[in-house]
């Protein structure tokens, strides 16, 4: 077992990216030797300059989630893609940072394999466009979250892969039946993400289409099966930035 820790340790030091280990806190348990470089204790920006969330923050979320999230981080002498991992069993998340040479590639990895749709990190950044635009042009932003909470039963009744059927048709009514500007993204393993912009109201309207959509029953197999959702929005002004706008979201979703 010790040479095996060993071998273990030696293997993860040599990566070519960093390696951290958080409790659910965000506390760093361990990290390897390019980990600890790249970060060292300069405060880490997302791409449009604006402070990360804390580690405690960034953790709660994967963990609750339970599905990865990627954002790209710039550091005062490095770029990296951050990819959050949780390891749900231990209430622990797997970080790893992948350092870049030039400028943070937004066309790699942030569309999702199963539905085709933007992923989390790519939401966040349109979400962070739209909220620019309505500070600056007097419009609002509203992000509108899904949650399709009967998951585990089609799956438990009909078998993973009609529950990623399920998904695929689920992200291709949210793409076709709301407008083209809108951002429809896959949020998490079995949620969803809208981001809409409009001159006025409340958002409501947005919201009730997105439901209307995502209720809807669907066909699997032989099976006419309804998949249960719940839909929870905000509409900001854009004096909020992005992640706290999506926490509120997420926390008018548990309630």
């Amino acid at each position: 077992m010790t040479a095996s820790l060993a071998v273990w340790d030696e293997f993860v030091s040599a990566l070519p990216v960093g390696v951290l280990l958080q409790d659910e806190n965000g506390v760093v348990l361990a990290a390897n030797r390019l980990a600890s470089t790249l970060l060292g204790d300069a405060s880490a920006r997302d791409d449009s300059g604006a402070p990360l969330p804390s580690c405690a923050e960034l953790a709660a979320q994967v963990l609750r989630t339970g599905s990865p999230l990627t954002i790209p981080v710039v550091l005062p002498h490095a770029q990296v893609w951050a990819d959050y991992h949780p390891i749900t069993s231990r209430s622990q998340v797997l970080v790893l940072l992948r350092p870049v040479q030039s400028d943070v590639p937004h066309s790699a990895g942030l569309l999702d394999a199963l539905t085709g749709l933007p992923g989390r990190a790519l939401l966040l950044d349109r979400l962070d466009q739209a909220l620019i635009r309505a500070r600056t042009q007097g419009t609002l932003a509203t992000l509108v979250l899904v949650d399709v909470h009967r998951m585990a039963a089609v799956n438990a009744a009909h078998g993973f892969r009609r529950g990623d059927e399920l998904l695929a048709v689920l992200a291709r009514r949210l793409r076709e039946g709301l407008r083209a500007d809108y951002t429809v993204a896959r949020y998490g393993g079995d949620s969803f993400a809208v981001v809409a912009e409009h001159p006025d109201g409340s958002g409501e309207a947005v919201a009730e289409r997105v439901h209307e959509l995502a209720g809807r029953a669907v066909r699997l197999g032989g099976a006419r099966v309804r998949p249960g959702v719940r839909v929870c929005w905000v509409t900001s002004d854009g004096d909020a930035p992005p992640h706290s706008v999506v926490a509120h979201v997420e926390e008018r979703l548990r309630t």
